[in-house]
Protein backbone atom coordinates (compact mmCIF):
# COMPACT_ATOMS: atom_id res chain seq x y z
CA UNK A 1 0.00 0.00 0.00
CA UNK A 2 0.97 3.36 -0.74
CA UNK A 3 0.06 6.58 1.26
CA UNK A 4 0.79 9.54 0.91
CA UNK A 5 0.14 13.50 1.98
CA UNK A 6 -0.83 15.93 -0.52
CA UNK A 7 -1.12 18.64 2.16
CA UNK A 8 -0.83 18.34 5.75
CA UNK A 9 -1.73 21.29 9.08
CA UNK A 10 -2.63 21.59 12.35
CA UNK A 11 -6.34 21.13 11.52
CA UNK A 12 -6.49 18.74 8.66
CA UNK A 13 -4.39 16.05 6.56
CA UNK A 14 -5.17 15.50 2.84
CA UNK A 15 -3.94 11.23 2.27
CA UNK A 16 -3.66 9.63 -0.91
CA UNK A 17 -3.87 5.84 -0.86
CA UNK A 18 -3.03 3.15 -3.53
CA UNK A 19 -4.26 -0.15 -2.61
CA UNK A 20 -2.13 -3.24 -4.38
CA UNK A 21 -3.66 -6.89 -4.61
CA UNK A 22 -2.78 -8.29 -1.58
CA UNK A 23 -3.81 -5.21 0.83
CA UNK A 24 -7.78 -5.67 -1.05
CA UNK A 25 -7.68 -9.36 -1.16
CA UNK A 26 -8.86 -10.00 2.42
CA UNK A 27 -11.67 -7.71 1.82
CA UNK A 28 -12.63 -9.28 -1.90
CA UNK A 29 -12.99 -12.23 -0.03
CA UNK A 30 -15.33 -10.89 2.84
CA UNK A 31 -17.33 -9.71 -0.23
CA UNK A 32 -17.31 -13.01 -2.10
CA UNK A 33 -18.94 -14.57 1.27
CA UNK A 34 -22.09 -11.45 1.37
CA UNK A 35 -22.55 -12.43 -1.97
CA UNK A 36 -22.55 -15.57 -2.24
CA UNK A 37 -25.73 -15.92 -0.27
CA UNK A 38 -27.25 -13.44 -2.15
CA UNK A 39 -27.07 -14.30 -6.01
CA UNK A 40 -28.46 -17.39 -7.44
CA UNK A 41 -25.65 -19.40 -9.36
CA UNK A 42 -27.04 -21.92 -12.12
CA UNK A 43 -26.05 -25.49 -11.05
CA UNK A 44 -25.31 -24.52 -7.61
CA UNK A 45 -27.81 -23.91 -4.18
CA UNK A 46 -28.28 -20.86 -2.98
CA UNK A 47 -24.40 -20.01 -0.82
CA UNK A 48 -22.68 -22.95 -2.20
CA UNK A 49 -21.00 -21.57 -5.54
CA UNK A 50 -17.23 -21.94 -4.92
CA UNK A 51 -15.67 -18.01 -5.39
CA UNK A 52 -14.41 -18.53 -8.67
CA UNK A 53 -18.08 -18.89 -10.41
CA UNK A 54 -19.36 -16.37 -8.63
CA UNK A 55 -16.10 -14.06 -9.57
CA UNK A 56 -16.77 -15.30 -13.15
CA UNK A 57 -20.66 -14.87 -13.08
CA UNK A 58 -20.51 -11.26 -11.41
CA UNK A 59 -17.54 -10.23 -12.43
CA UNK A 60 -14.56 -9.40 -10.01
CA UNK A 61 -15.60 -5.18 -10.10
CA UNK A 62 -19.25 -6.56 -9.02
CA UNK A 63 -16.81 -7.72 -5.65
CA UNK A 64 -14.56 -4.56 -5.49
CA UNK A 65 -17.47 -2.53 -5.28
CA UNK A 66 -19.04 -4.67 -2.82
CA UNK A 67 -16.27 -4.25 -0.81
CA UNK A 68 -15.34 -0.68 -1.06
CA UNK A 69 -18.12 0.07 1.51
CA UNK A 70 -16.08 -1.72 4.58
CA UNK A 71 -12.86 -1.65 2.58
CA UNK A 72 -11.94 2.23 2.19
CA UNK A 73 -13.32 2.68 6.10
CA UNK A 74 -11.13 -0.18 7.77
CA UNK A 75 -7.92 0.64 5.47
CA UNK A 76 -8.31 4.53 6.65
CA UNK A 77 -8.94 3.76 10.21
CA UNK A 78 -5.75 1.59 10.28
CA UNK A 79 -3.49 4.29 8.26
CA UNK A 80 -4.69 7.04 10.95
CA UNK A 81 -3.51 4.58 13.40
CA UNK A 82 -0.26 3.94 12.25
CA UNK A 83 0.59 7.48 11.57
CA UNK A 84 -0.90 8.22 14.90
CA UNK A 85 -3.29 10.73 13.50
CA UNK A 86 -6.91 11.46 15.61
CA UNK A 87 -10.10 11.82 13.07
CA UNK A 88 -12.34 14.47 14.48
CA UNK A 89 -15.36 13.60 12.79
CA UNK A 90 -16.18 11.93 9.15
CA UNK A 91 -13.34 12.08 6.54
CA UNK A 92 -14.15 13.60 3.19
CA UNK A 93 -13.63 10.61 0.34
CA UNK A 94 -13.00 10.50 -3.01
CA UNK A 95 -13.08 7.30 -4.83
CA UNK A 96 -9.89 7.52 -7.19
CA UNK A 97 -10.15 4.53 -9.13
CA UNK A 98 -10.99 0.57 -8.08
CA UNK A 99 -8.58 -1.47 -10.35
CA UNK A 100 -6.17 -0.88 -8.83
CA UNK A 101 -8.41 0.69 -5.77
CA UNK A 102 -7.17 4.26 -4.67
CA UNK A 103 -8.83 7.04 -3.22
CA UNK A 104 -8.19 10.45 -1.40
CA UNK A 105 -9.51 11.28 2.17
CA UNK A 106 -9.59 14.93 3.83
CA UNK A 107 -9.16 13.72 7.57
CA UNK A 108 -10.31 16.71 9.97
CA UNK A 109 -7.41 16.43 12.78
CA UNK A 110 -8.76 17.54 16.79
CA UNK A 111 -9.31 21.50 16.69
CA UNK A 112 -6.74 23.63 18.40
CA UNK A 113 -8.06 25.66 21.11
CA UNK A 114 -6.59 28.30 22.69
CA UNK A 115 -8.76 29.76 25.97
CA UNK A 116 -6.42 33.04 26.85
CA UNK A 117 -6.64 34.27 29.94
CA UNK A 118 -10.09 33.38 30.91
CA UNK A 119 -9.65 33.55 34.43
CA UNK A 120 -9.61 37.26 34.32
CA UNK A 121 -12.98 37.53 32.88
CA UNK A 122 -15.07 39.39 35.54
CA UNK A 123 -18.81 40.44 35.56
CA UNK A 124 -21.67 40.77 37.63
CA UNK A 125 -24.90 38.90 38.26
CA UNK A 126 -27.38 41.80 37.80
CA UNK A 127 -29.91 41.78 40.94
CA UNK A 128 -33.13 39.73 40.97
CA UNK A 129 -35.95 42.16 41.62
CA UNK A 130 -39.71 42.47 41.80
CA UNK A 131 -41.84 45.10 41.74
CA UNK A 132 -45.33 45.96 43.21
CA UNK A 133 -46.76 46.43 39.34
CA UNK A 134 -45.28 42.86 38.41
CA UNK A 135 -47.05 41.16 41.60
CA UNK A 136 -50.28 43.15 41.05
CA UNK A 137 -50.01 41.97 37.28
CA UNK A 138 -49.39 38.66 38.35
CA UNK A 139 -52.67 38.73 40.87
CA UNK A 140 -54.89 40.38 38.11
CA UNK A 141 -54.18 37.66 35.91
CA UNK A 142 -55.64 35.26 38.11
CA UNK A 143 -58.33 37.53 38.90
CA UNK A 144 -59.04 37.18 35.46
CA UNK A 145 -58.82 33.66 34.81
CA UNK A 146 -60.94 32.63 37.97
CA UNK A 147 -63.55 35.04 36.44
CA UNK A 148 -66.63 33.45 34.50
CA UNK A 149 -67.96 34.33 30.97
CA UNK A 150 -70.92 36.06 31.37
CA UNK A 151 -73.61 37.21 28.68
CA UNK A 152 -73.83 40.91 27.78
CA UNK A 153 -76.59 42.85 25.91
CA UNK A 154 -74.16 45.75 24.40
CA UNK A 155 -71.87 46.01 21.33
CA UNK A 156 -68.37 43.88 20.97
CA UNK A 157 -65.47 45.13 23.12
CA UNK A 158 -61.68 43.85 22.51
CA UNK A 159 -61.55 40.88 25.15
CA UNK A 160 -64.81 39.61 24.65
CA UNK A 161 -65.75 36.21 23.97
CA UNK A 162 -67.84 36.13 21.42
CA UNK A 163 -69.44 32.51 19.26
CA UNK A 164 -69.58 33.36 15.70
CA UNK A 165 -70.23 31.65 11.99
CA UNK A 166 -67.32 32.74 9.53
CA UNK A 167 -67.48 32.62 5.89
CA UNK A 168 -64.68 33.60 3.77
CA UNK A 169 -64.54 33.13 0.02
CA UNK A 170 -60.77 33.78 -2.00
CA UNK A 171 -61.40 34.06 -6.34
CA UNK A 172 -64.43 32.45 -5.80
CA UNK A 173 -63.54 29.61 -3.98
CA UNK A 174 -64.48 28.36 0.00
CA UNK A 175 -61.81 28.62 2.04
CA UNK A 176 -63.27 29.77 5.81
CA UNK A 177 -66.45 28.18 6.57
CA UNK A 178 -66.46 28.19 10.41
CA UNK A 179 -70.33 27.64 12.46
CA UNK A 180 -70.15 28.42 15.97
CA UNK A 181 -66.54 29.07 16.74
CA UNK A 182 -65.54 31.18 19.96
CA UNK A 183 -63.10 33.91 19.24
CA UNK A 184 -61.89 36.31 21.10
CA UNK A 185 -61.23 39.75 19.42
CA UNK A 186 -57.81 41.24 20.00
CA UNK A 187 -55.68 43.92 18.20
CA UNK A 188 -52.85 41.52 17.79
CA UNK A 189 -55.08 38.11 17.24
CA UNK A 190 -53.70 37.41 13.64
CA UNK A 191 -57.01 34.58 12.88
CA UNK A 192 -58.01 33.68 10.62
CA UNK A 193 -56.61 36.62 8.86
CA UNK A 194 -54.72 39.81 10.29
CA UNK A 195 -57.14 42.64 10.86
CA UNK A 196 -60.51 40.30 11.40
CA UNK A 197 -60.81 41.82 14.91
CA UNK A 198 -61.05 45.30 13.99
CA UNK A 199 -64.33 44.87 12.41
CA UNK A 200 -66.20 42.81 14.52
CA UNK A 201 -65.73 46.06 17.15
CA UNK A 202 -69.11 47.45 17.57
CA UNK A 203 -71.32 44.47 16.48
CA UNK A 204 -74.20 43.24 18.14
CA UNK A 205 -75.78 40.12 18.94
CA UNK A 206 -77.23 38.25 15.87
CA UNK A 207 -75.65 41.50 13.81
CA UNK A 208 -73.80 40.60 10.36
CA UNK A 209 -70.97 42.02 8.25
CA UNK A 210 -69.37 41.95 5.43
CA UNK A 211 -65.79 43.05 4.75
CA UNK A 212 -62.72 42.37 2.55
CA UNK A 213 -59.33 41.78 3.89
CA UNK A 214 -55.60 40.44 2.17
CA UNK A 215 -54.00 37.62 3.17
CA UNK A 216 -50.87 37.91 4.14
CA UNK A 217 -47.85 35.60 3.51
CA UNK A 218 -49.41 32.30 4.95
CA UNK A 219 -47.00 29.12 5.70
CA UNK A 220 -49.81 26.86 5.33
CA UNK A 221 -51.82 28.28 2.44
CA UNK A 222 -49.12 29.93 0.19
CA UNK A 223 -51.49 29.54 -2.59
CA UNK A 224 -53.55 32.31 -1.12
CA UNK A 225 -51.00 34.79 -0.10
CA UNK A 226 -51.88 38.41 -1.36
CA UNK A 227 -54.89 37.78 -2.46
CA UNK A 228 -58.11 38.93 -1.71
CA UNK A 229 -60.75 37.26 0.68
CA UNK A 230 -64.37 38.24 1.39
CA UNK A 231 -65.44 37.66 4.45
CA UNK A 232 -69.06 37.02 6.09
CA UNK A 233 -69.62 37.22 9.77
CA UNK A 234 -72.41 36.53 12.05
CA UNK A 235 -72.17 37.68 15.62
CA UNK A 236 -74.35 34.54 17.52
CA UNK A 237 -73.24 35.75 21.30
CA UNK A 238 -71.29 38.03 23.42
CA UNK A 239 -70.07 37.57 26.83
CA UNK A 240 -67.60 39.20 29.07
CA UNK A 241 -65.91 38.52 32.07
CA UNK A 242 -67.56 39.06 35.58
CA UNK A 243 -64.41 39.78 37.62
CA UNK A 244 -64.51 38.65 41.35
CA UNK A 245 -63.64 41.00 44.25
CA UNK A 246 -59.72 41.30 45.53
CA UNK A 247 -60.37 40.65 48.85
CA UNK A 248 -59.68 37.55 50.72
CA UNK A 249 -62.70 35.74 49.48
CA UNK A 250 -60.85 35.54 46.01
CA UNK A 251 -57.78 34.73 47.25
CA UNK A 252 -59.04 31.41 49.08
CA UNK A 253 -60.94 30.74 45.94
CA UNK A 254 -57.44 30.49 44.05
CA UNK A 255 -56.24 27.37 43.00
CA UNK A 256 -54.60 25.74 46.35
CA UNK A 257 -56.28 28.77 48.57
CA UNK A 258 -54.65 31.34 50.51
CA UNK A 259 -55.45 32.76 54.00
CA UNK A 260 -55.41 36.33 52.79
CA UNK A 261 -54.91 38.23 49.50
CA UNK A 262 -52.10 39.39 51.36
CA UNK A 263 -50.66 35.58 51.86
CA UNK A 264 -51.70 35.44 48.09
CA UNK A 265 -49.50 38.53 46.93
CA UNK A 266 -46.88 36.80 49.28
CA UNK A 267 -46.49 33.56 47.59
CA UNK A 268 -46.63 36.07 44.42
CA UNK A 269 -43.88 37.60 45.06
CA UNK A 270 -41.84 34.42 46.34
CA UNK A 271 -42.29 32.94 42.94
CA UNK A 272 -41.21 36.11 41.08
CA UNK A 273 -38.25 36.48 42.98
CA UNK A 274 -37.07 32.69 42.39
CA UNK A 275 -37.66 33.27 38.41
CA UNK A 276 -36.14 36.62 38.21
CA UNK A 277 -33.01 35.19 40.14
CA UNK A 278 -33.22 31.90 37.36
CA UNK A 279 -33.77 34.72 34.33
CA UNK A 280 -30.97 36.51 36.28
CA UNK A 281 -28.12 33.53 36.02
CA UNK A 282 -29.41 32.05 32.97
CA UNK A 283 -28.07 35.69 31.38
CA UNK A 284 -25.31 35.90 33.43
CA UNK A 285 -24.03 32.42 31.96
CA UNK A 286 -24.07 33.61 28.51
CA UNK A 287 -23.03 36.68 29.41
CA UNK A 288 -20.06 34.56 30.89
CA UNK A 289 -19.63 32.31 27.69
CA UNK A 290 -19.85 35.00 25.07
CA UNK A 291 -16.87 36.83 26.95
CA UNK A 292 -14.84 32.69 26.68
CA UNK A 293 -15.42 32.70 23.18
CA UNK A 294 -14.69 36.36 22.63
CA UNK A 295 -11.27 35.78 24.47
CA UNK A 296 -10.19 32.14 22.84
CA UNK A 297 -8.44 30.83 19.94
CA UNK A 298 -9.33 28.11 17.49
CA UNK A 299 -7.61 26.55 14.79
CA UNK A 300 -10.87 24.10 13.10
CA UNK A 301 -10.92 22.35 10.19
CA UNK A 302 -13.19 24.19 7.97
CA UNK A 303 -14.67 20.55 7.15
CA UNK A 304 -16.12 19.84 10.81
CA UNK A 305 -17.95 23.69 10.00
CA UNK A 306 -19.70 21.99 6.80
CA UNK A 307 -20.78 18.90 8.82
CA UNK A 308 -22.30 20.95 11.58
CA UNK A 309 -23.74 23.47 8.77
CA UNK A 310 -25.26 20.04 7.14
CA UNK A 311 -26.42 18.47 10.33
CA UNK A 312 -28.15 21.84 11.58
CA UNK A 313 -29.73 22.01 7.79
CA UNK A 314 -31.27 18.27 8.38
CA UNK A 315 -32.38 18.47 11.66
CA UNK A 316 -34.19 21.89 10.47
CA UNK A 317 -35.51 19.87 7.46
CA UNK A 318 -36.81 17.29 9.70
CA UNK A 319 -38.97 19.74 12.02
CA UNK A 320 -40.24 21.27 9.30
CA UNK A 321 -41.59 18.07 8.38
CA UNK A 322 -42.69 17.86 11.61
CA UNK A 323 -45.11 20.60 11.13
CA UNK A 324 -46.20 19.04 7.55
CA UNK A 325 -44.34 22.13 5.62
CA UNK A 326 -41.44 21.15 2.92
CA UNK A 327 -38.29 23.01 2.76
CA UNK A 328 -39.77 24.82 -0.87
CA UNK A 329 -42.81 25.72 0.62
CA UNK A 330 -41.09 27.32 3.95
CA UNK A 331 -38.29 28.83 1.84
CA UNK A 332 -41.27 30.41 -0.08
CA UNK A 333 -42.67 32.03 2.86
CA UNK A 334 -39.88 33.32 4.06
CA UNK A 335 -38.53 34.98 0.83
CA UNK A 336 -34.98 33.24 0.89
CA UNK A 337 -33.61 30.92 -1.58
CA UNK A 338 -31.78 27.62 -0.80
CA UNK A 339 -28.60 29.48 -0.84
CA UNK A 340 -29.69 32.63 1.15
CA UNK A 341 -30.80 29.94 4.17
CA UNK A 342 -28.17 28.25 4.30
CA UNK A 343 -25.77 31.72 4.13
CA UNK A 344 -27.91 32.76 7.33
CA UNK A 345 -27.74 29.13 8.91
CA UNK A 346 -23.79 29.02 8.62
CA UNK A 347 -23.18 31.83 11.42
CA UNK A 348 -25.62 29.86 14.08
CA UNK A 349 -23.37 26.70 13.34
CA UNK A 350 -20.04 27.76 13.73
CA UNK A 351 -21.23 29.45 16.77
CA UNK A 352 -23.02 25.95 17.73
CA UNK A 353 -19.38 24.38 16.98
CA UNK A 354 -16.97 26.69 18.52
CA UNK A 355 -19.41 26.67 22.16
CA UNK A 356 -18.70 23.29 22.42
CA UNK A 357 -15.03 23.12 21.91
CA UNK A 358 -14.03 26.08 24.37
CA UNK A 359 -16.80 24.15 27.29
CA UNK A 360 -15.08 21.14 26.50
CA UNK A 361 -11.77 22.72 26.59
CA UNK A 362 -12.38 24.16 29.82
CA UNK A 363 -13.80 21.05 30.88
CA UNK A 364 -10.47 19.72 30.74
CA UNK A 365 -8.70 22.79 31.50
CA UNK A 366 -10.38 22.39 35.11
CA UNK A 367 -10.29 18.83 35.18
CA UNK A 368 -13.89 17.53 35.20
CA UNK A 369 -15.01 14.65 34.54
CA UNK A 370 -18.71 12.45 35.31
CA UNK A 371 -18.65 9.19 37.19
CA UNK A 372 -20.59 6.31 36.12
CA UNK A 373 -22.48 6.58 40.01
CA UNK A 374 -23.49 10.36 38.87
CA UNK A 375 -24.82 9.03 35.31
CA UNK A 376 -27.24 6.25 37.29
CA UNK A 377 -28.48 8.69 40.06
CA UNK A 378 -29.31 11.36 37.15
CA UNK A 379 -31.13 7.84 35.62
CA UNK A 380 -32.83 7.26 38.56
CA UNK A 381 -34.03 11.17 39.17
CA UNK A 382 -35.99 10.62 35.71
CA UNK A 383 -37.38 7.63 36.11
CA UNK A 384 -38.64 9.04 39.01
CA UNK A 385 -40.79 11.49 37.43
CA UNK A 386 -41.67 9.50 34.80
CA UNK A 387 -45.11 7.85 36.10
CA UNK A 388 -47.16 6.05 33.54
CA UNK A 389 -44.34 5.89 31.31
CA UNK A 390 -41.68 4.16 33.77
CA UNK A 391 -40.48 1.37 31.43
CA UNK A 392 -40.88 3.16 27.80
CA UNK A 393 -38.27 5.53 29.69
CA UNK A 394 -36.19 2.71 31.36
CA UNK A 395 -35.71 1.36 27.91
CA UNK A 396 -34.92 4.08 26.23
CA UNK A 397 -32.25 5.36 29.39
CA UNK A 398 -30.79 1.88 28.76
CA UNK A 399 -29.24 2.77 25.28
CA UNK A 400 -25.37 4.39 25.20
CA UNK A 401 -26.74 7.18 23.39
CA UNK A 402 -28.85 7.99 26.15
CA UNK A 403 -26.34 7.34 28.49
CA UNK A 404 -24.00 9.69 26.88
CA UNK A 405 -26.39 12.35 26.42
CA UNK A 406 -26.78 12.49 30.22
CA UNK A 407 -23.39 12.26 30.93
CA UNK A 408 -22.71 15.26 28.85
CA UNK A 409 -25.32 17.40 30.54
CA UNK A 410 -23.84 16.51 33.94
CA UNK A 411 -21.00 18.03 32.64
CA UNK A 412 -21.97 20.98 30.64
CA UNK A 413 -23.49 21.73 34.06
CA UNK A 414 -19.98 21.44 35.81
CA UNK A 415 -18.64 23.71 33.41
CA UNK A 416 -20.91 26.37 33.26
CA UNK A 417 -21.20 26.24 36.78
CA UNK A 418 -17.46 26.87 36.82
CA UNK A 419 -17.46 29.28 34.58
CA UNK A 420 -19.57 31.59 36.48
CA UNK A 421 -17.86 31.19 39.64
CA UNK A 422 -14.97 32.29 37.67
CA UNK A 423 -15.96 35.43 36.05
CA UNK A 424 -17.00 36.22 39.58
CA UNK A 425 -14.15 35.78 41.26
CA UNK A 426 -15.28 33.15 43.06
CA UNK A 427 -13.34 30.19 41.99
CA UNK A 428 -9.93 29.23 43.15
CA UNK A 429 -7.74 28.05 39.94
CA UNK A 430 -7.24 24.28 39.46
CA UNK A 431 -10.01 23.31 42.28
CA UNK A 432 -12.55 20.87 40.09
CA UNK A 433 -15.79 20.74 42.23
CA UNK A 434 -17.07 17.57 40.79
CA UNK A 435 -20.91 16.29 41.50
CA UNK A 436 -22.10 20.37 40.98
CA UNK A 437 -24.96 19.90 39.23
CA UNK A 438 -27.06 23.57 40.04
CA UNK A 439 -30.45 23.38 38.74
CA UNK A 440 -30.05 26.24 36.62
CA UNK A 441 -26.74 25.81 35.28
CA UNK A 442 -25.98 23.87 31.67
CA UNK A 443 -28.85 25.23 29.52
CA UNK A 444 -26.42 26.78 27.16
CA UNK A 445 -26.97 25.74 23.56
CA UNK A 446 -23.98 23.33 22.74
CA UNK A 447 -23.81 20.93 19.66
CA UNK A 448 -22.61 17.49 19.96
CA UNK A 449 -19.05 16.11 20.07
CA UNK A 450 -17.64 14.91 16.30
CA UNK A 451 -15.35 12.70 17.85
CA UNK A 452 -15.71 9.07 16.33
CA UNK A 453 -17.19 10.28 13.08
CA UNK A 454 -19.88 10.99 15.27
CA UNK A 455 -22.37 13.61 13.89
CA UNK A 456 -23.26 16.72 14.98
CA UNK A 457 -27.52 17.42 15.72
CA UNK A 458 -30.04 20.61 16.15
CA UNK A 459 -34.03 21.40 14.75
CA UNK A 460 -36.14 24.66 15.46
CA UNK A 461 -37.20 26.07 11.85
CA UNK A 462 -36.63 29.85 12.38
CA UNK A 463 -33.50 28.87 14.86
CA UNK A 464 -35.16 30.35 18.45
CA UNK A 465 -34.83 27.12 20.02
CA UNK A 466 -32.91 24.58 19.08
CA UNK A 467 -32.45 22.05 21.25
CA UNK A 468 -28.44 20.61 22.19
CA UNK A 469 -28.03 16.84 21.79
CA UNK A 470 -25.51 15.30 23.77
CA UNK A 471 -22.73 13.52 22.94
CA UNK A 472 -20.17 12.62 25.15
CA UNK A 473 -17.33 15.27 25.44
Amino acid sequence: MNVTRESDSPTEVTLNVEMNSEDVEPFVSRSYRRLVNRVQIPGFRRGKAPRSIVESHLSRATLVQEALEFMIPETLDRILKDQNLRAFGEPDLEILDVDPVAFKAVVPLEPVVELGDFRSIRLERKPAEVTGDQVSEVIERLRYEAAPWEPVARAVQFGDLLSLNVWGTIAGEQAIDDQGVDYIPQLDNPNPIPGFSVYLEGMTEEGEKEFTLTVPQDQHHPQYTGKECHLRVQVLSVKEKKLPELDDEFAKGIRDGYESLEALRSYVRERLTEAAEVASLRQLEQESLQELLKGATLQVSQLIYQRELDTLYENRQRALSNQRLDLDTYLSVIGKSQEEWLAQLRPQAEERLNTFLVLRKLAEEEGFDVSLEEVQGEMDSILSTSGDARETVRRTLSTENAQDSIRTSLLNRKVIERLVEIVQGHAGQGEPQAGATGAAAGEVDVPPSQEGHAEANLSDPEGTNEEAQSHAV
